[in-house]
Order: structure tokens, then sequence, then C-alpha cells
């Protein structure tokens, strides 16, 4: 049995933190009560402070802040951004060389002032005309700054370029699905493989010169049992067809009927003729 001197004394120690408890709960509860807490103190008053003035802005998307991030991109980067510019629809495109995906987009992922961590989608652009026929297309989002990005880079049929599923686990399928449509190789992927299109598929399907119609065709056949690859067999041959209708949509980019210029022609020469006649 323990003394009540004993008692006494560790009950001091107890009493004297409920104390302070108490206390510093009316302080606590205005703290969380004051809405404007972070607007009327400083910056040197608080330890974890919202970034009002960066993460915040009056209007989305902002920019101005976009614009000048843009710049500041390029002033650190001159060794592979080419080209910064704002779209008509307010959005920040970076161009840069395809030696510096992985660097540029680490950048953007890892930057304080950036945070880009969303890789939300990779496409391409073939435009076969051009040197560098695909034109490469990574779209970023920052949650924490509320602001998107796109980095473009260029390729060609030949030449692969770096992966970024080390940076983005949302690369894996978005790679494999560009190397399925356009053809682009991706060094360094753990699993690039075809992932819309069937096993054994042959082509890209996204590039221009890939024929509309494509080359095989697929059918069940009753008697093996089986669906079956075939070449393709076009039933007729390809036809224009005209339609002469007053509600034509497009007339600037079609070719005129001959029998509607020979009608506009004979009207034309009868109004020509009756004003001689008078």
């Amino acid at each position: 049995m323990m003394s009540s001197s004993a008692l006494r004394s560790l009950a001091r120690p107890v009493a004297g933190l409920l104390t302070r408890r108490a206390l510093a709960r009316p302080a606590s509860r205005l703290l969380s009560d004051a809405n404007d807490f972070y607007k009327t103190h400083t910056a040197r008053d608080v330890i974890i402070r919202r970034e009002d003035d960066v993460a915040e802005c009056s209007s989305y998307p902002d920019v101005d802040r976009l614009e000048k991030f843009g710049q500041y991109v390029a002033t650190i980067l001159p060794k592979y951004v080419q080209d910064v510019r704002m779209t008509c629809l307010n959005e920040l495109e970076i161009l840069i060389h395809p030696e510096g995906i992985v660097p540029v987009l680490g950048m953007l992922k890892d930057h304080t002032n950036a945070q880009f961590k969303g890789l939300m989608e990779i496409t391409a652009v073939d435009v076969p005309s051009r040197p560098y026929r695909f034109e490469l297309v990574y779209c970023l989002l920052s949650h924490h700054y509320n602001a998107r990005c796109i980095v473009k880079t260029y390729t060609d049929e030949l030449t692969p370029v770096d992966s970024v599923t080390a940076l983005f686990k949302s690369a894996d399928f978005g790679e494999r699905e560009v190397w399925d449509m356009f053809g682009i190789f991706f060094s360094g992927h753990p699993d690039l493989r075809r992932i819309l299109t069937d096993y054994g598929f042959e082509g890209h399907p996204f590039r221009k010169d890939f024929p509309l119609t494509g080359y095989t065709e697929v059918r069940f056949d009753n008697e093996v049992g089986r669906v079956v690859y075939e070449p393709v067999e076009v039933a007729q041959e390809f036809r224009k067809f005209e339609m002469d209708t007053p509600w034509e949509l497009f007339p600037n980019f079609r070719e005129t009927p001959e029998h509607l210029l020979e009608a506009a022609a004979e009207k034309a020469a009868a109004e020509a003729d009756a004003e001689e006649k008078k």
C-alpha cells in the first residue's frame, strides 16, 4: 500500500498538466475560429501558412503568371527549351528538344514553383510533310497551383524517345497507346507492347498514310469455328455522290456540276441580250 504522501506527490504533476491543458483550450479554439488569421498576421508570425499569393488567383487560368513561369523555365533550361508560347485558349505550351524530355518533365514535376505531378495525357500528331513527322504532346497538371501545362517535342518513325515511366506511373499505358497508334518507340519502357489493337496487328492506325479501310478484316468462320483474318475486299469502287441541294453546307469545297455551269452561262447570255435590245 502506498502512503498518502506518495499519492499526493503523484497527483501534483497530473493536476498541473490538466490545468495547463484547460488553460490552453480557449487559445487554440480562438485560433481556429479566427478566419482572418492568415491575412492579419505576417509570414514570420506563423510556421505553416497558406500560399495565397501563389495558389489563389482571381481568374482561371492566370495568364500573366503562366507566361512568367514559361519565361522562367526557358531561362533555367536554355539547352532544351526551344520556344514558349501562350495559345489562343490561354494554355502554356513549352516546346523542347527530344533529348530534354526527361530533364524538363522532371523539373516541372519536382520544382517547388511548378509541382506538375500529374501527367494527364500523352498523345501525338502526325504531319507527314514535316521532316520530323510526329509531334509528341504531354499534358501536365499541377494540383497545388491549379495550373496546366503542355510540353511538345518532335520525332520521326525511326528515332526513339526517352520514356518517362520512371517519373510518372500514368505514362505506362499512355506510351503504349502512342506506340500502338503512331509507332513512336519509347526507349526504357518496361513493357512496350500494343494495348488497343489485336495480337499480330500490322501497321499503326493513326498515321496519315494508313488506309481508312485497313489491311485486314475480321469475321467468324462457321466451318473452322473461330474468328479468321482476311484481306479487305471492298464491295464497290469509291464513288463521289453529287447531291444538288439548296442547303449545301460547303459550296466552296465542291466542284460545281457541268449542267449548273451551263445553265448559269445561258442565263447570263439571255440577260446580256435583253440589255442590248433595250
